[in-house]
């Protein structure tokens, strides 16, 4: 990818992004939309993204890859790893080589591992002093990330956070909690429809989510109405 080309990519994902804060939006098609660029413009291999939920607990709210969500969902479940790490400090946590990484990581780094990936770094998404969860980027080799590419994620990160939070919902906690509540919840639609159509369509759930993505799209509809449509059969694609 050129240098033109990446910044051209970065410029577009940004707009997105600021469109946001004076719109209505689809909170999962946001951070969707941000893994997917940060795996397209870094240097990783996958990308994911843990958002806090109402009772202050990290649920996974996009992925680029099975592999990566399944990564995502391990450290929730350990209560360990770089992301748990991030969203408690609200720091960006560099692990260049995972098989380094500390003892108390043992499940993280073993499932990791695993799924292929060899180095991750764990980006904050936060808005002054409150962090409401953390990017996660994926890679398959051992090294560091390039700063710049490391700056650019926080930017992009910095801004998504803007955008679900929302600054007229920043007075109104509750606010604020019913809109990552209903996030999640799309989330949770999302997977039931992926899963009736990997079912249905003998296809694999990154394959499913695909054809529910370009309904959404080609129909301009939001990917929730659809994942719901999908769920009760009144939707076939």
């Amino acid at each position: 990818m050129t240098d033109t080309t990446r910044e051209s990519q970065l410029v577009d994902v940004f707009t997105t992004l600021a469109d946001t804060l004076v719109a209505d939006y689809d909170v999962i098609s946001l951070l969707q939309t941000l893994v997917e660029t940060c795996a397209e413009v870094f240097d990783v291999t996958a990308a994911g993204i843990l958002l806090v939920d109402k009772s202050g607990q990290l649920e996974v709210a996009a992925s680029t890859s099975e592999a990566s969500r399944l990564v995502e969902i391990m450290q929730i479940d350990a209560e360990e790893g770089p992301c748990m790490d991030c969203f408690t400090t609200g720091k960006v946590i560099s692990v260049p080589n995972i098989a380094e990484g500390p003892p108390r990581w043992e499940r993280f780094r073993d499932g990791a591992r695993e799924q292929g990936f060899q180095s991750v770094y764990a980006i904050p998404l936060r808005l002054r002093d409150a962090t409401i969860g953390a990017l996660n980027l994926l890679r398959e080799h051992v090294g560091e990330l390039n700063p710049r590419d490391i700056r650019a994620a926080q930017a992009l990160a910095d801004v998504a956070t803007i955008g679900v939070l929302h600054e007229r919902s920043l007075q109104e906690s509750s606010i604020v909690q019913e809109q990552l509540r209903r996030a999640l919840g799309t989330r949770v639609l999302i997977e039931q429809a992926k899963g009736v159509l990997s079912h249905t369509h003998d296809i694999s759930t990154e394959e499913a989510f695909e054809l529910l993505r370009k309904h959404a799209r080609s129909n301009r509809m939001l990917l929730a109405r659809v994942a719901e449509q999908v769920i009760d059969r009144t939707l076939s694609i």
